[in-house]
């Protein structure tokens, strides 16, 4: 089952590229997709605002769908972790990738970090918004492994 803070409730066309994502642990999110759309040339057909401002929920909410098309789908995960981006906070999938780019396990990232290991899984898992200051410490930990070696 898919957790609530990935599971989109609604999703409505805000504006040209632009959705309002409603989760179902509660978070309304806007996520501007101007740029994912040119970057990805599968995603091309949506440039087109009569497209674009038709988007639907299918998988229980885990991913928001164009015109029945496999080629337009977006993942609710995805989505959130962009629209935290947006907002300037630092999603879940920061975590995930520097733990892979030092290949620290659970346990090693938390020590690193100065973290409960429970804490930091919440992080990673999307359950509770990656602070402000653990984002930092990410940055100074790699600075430090650096100026280390």
């Amino acid at each position: 089952m898919i957790q609530a803070h990935f599971r989109l409730k609604s999703v409505r066309a805000n504006s040209l590229y632009t959705l309002r994502l409603s989760f179902a642990d509660g978070a309304v999110m806007t996520v501007d997709l101007a740029k994912t759309i040119r970057r990805h040339p599968s995603l091309i057909a949506l440039k087109n605002e009569a497209l674009f401002s038709k988007p639907k929920l299918i998988f229980s909410g885990a991913v928001v769908s164009w015109n029945n098309d496999d080629a337009l789908e977006l993942a609710a995960d995805n989505l959130r972790a962009l629209a935290v981006k947006q907002s300037g906070g630092t999603s879940h999938e920061v975590v995930w990738d520097w733990m892979a780019r030092h290949h620290l396990s659970l346990d090693a990232a938390a020590e690193a970090l100065g973290l409960s290991r429970r804490m930091l899984a919440y992080y990673r898992s999307g359950a509770k918004p990656v602070p402000r200051t653990v984002a930092l410490a990410m940055t100074g930990w790699e600075a430090e492994q650096r100026h280390a070696a």
